[in-house]
């Protein structure tokens, strides 16, 4: 997953301590200017390197983040608060880079009483510097602890996305057809743990998702952050599939289930397939045919395969396959 392997960011009080106290060792080893000069290098390339480090261990929101993950990124963090956090969090590095190199030509040019002067005022300004930037190191840092736990979803893997009310067999669904393969993840922003089971097809790896709280209940039910969640699932999803329990025994009548599957088809649009299961096949007479695209039994396992062949069917995903040398 792109944020999973996100470094710990160090606070600004921590980075200082670190590159002074480097600093004073290398200083003892050495004399006179050379150990001014010794010490101002040291804390200068101790602060600004990890600072840079910093910002190259995340990726570039503008080019290297899929828009699933850049729109589940901005509904747990403020994104472009983020991008400015490590934008200054750069210029701190550049900033402590020129103070380095204008206080080593001071220090080389002076009397050694003098050199001192110069580097404590160098460090002392190197300080100032990390102190502008504490509260965008602390952005940084909490913005990767909550990010780097997101689950591990594919946007290059084709994802079959589950919608419904609870209770009307999405997990039982997901739990059939990826066997055992399936696994909780956590969201920051849902109550229960989100169901990712993936299966093959033809060599192709599916992703399939269901979503508790995002997707199971009406738009004005959903708070911001959740709204922009579903958001993201709008960039992720090749194919929705929207369960039904005609028998009413998940608790909500079919009028008002159905009412929540034209929300989500129209949430969704025309560009991604939505197909319509109804659930419990074996628990109702019928159903009106315009209502759906397939009936299934979960616990009696009947058409259930045929449910999941119909989604991979309504993907059309197309892998990218290698083509020979010579165009052939």
């Amino acid at each position: 997953m792109i944020f999973e392997g996100l470094p710990t960011t160090p606070r600004s009080e921590e980075l200082v301590d670190k590159a002074f106290s480097r600093a004073a060792r290398a200083g003892r080893a050495k004399r006179g200017h050379e150990a001014q000069e010794s010490m101002l290098r040291t804390a200068g390339n101790v602060l600004s390197d990890n600072l840079e480090n910093v910002v190259v261990s995340w990726p570039d929101f503008g080019f290297d983040v899929d828009p699933f993950y850049y729109e589940l990124a901005d509904a747990i963090v403020d994104v472009d608060r983020l991008r400015q956090a490590l934008s200054q969090v750069m210029w701190a590095s550049r900033q402590i880079e020129d103070l380095r190199d204008e206080y080593t030509t001071k220090v080389r040019n002076s009397d050694v009483d003098t050199a001192r002067k110069h580097r404590k005022q160098a460090f002392a300004r190197m300080a100032d510097v990390m102190d502008q930037i504490e509260d965008d190191l602390r952005y940084i840092g909490d913005s990767r602890d909550q990010l780097k736990v997101l689950p591990d979803i594919r946007p290059d893997e084709p994802a079959i996305v589950i919608a419904g009310y609870p209770n009307v067999g999405k997990s039982s669904f997901v739990n059939r057809v990826t066997r055992a393969s399936n696994e909780i993840a956590e969201y920051p922003f849902t109550t229960r743990g989100v169901q990712i089971g993936h299966f093959e097809r033809d060599h192709v790896r599916y992703q399939i998702v269901d979503t508790p709280g995002l997707l199971d209940r009406p738009e004005e039910d959903r708070n911001d952050i959740e709204r922009q969640a579903v958001s993201a699932l709008e960039h992720l999803a090749d194919v929705v599939v929207f369960v039904l329990d005609p028998s009413g025994d998940c608790g909500y009548p079919l009028d008002v289930q159905l009412e929540l599957r034209e929300e989500v088809r129209e949430l969704f649009g025309d560009a991604v397939p939505f197909l319509t299961v109804a659930n419990k096949h074996d628990r109702f007479e019928a159903v009106r045919a315009e209502s759906v695209d397939a009936t299934m039994s979960v616990t009696e396992d009947e058409n259930v395969e045929d449910v999941l062949d119909m989604a991979v069917e309504a993907a059309a995903f197309e892998p990218d396959l290698p083509t020979r040398d010579g165009g052939e």
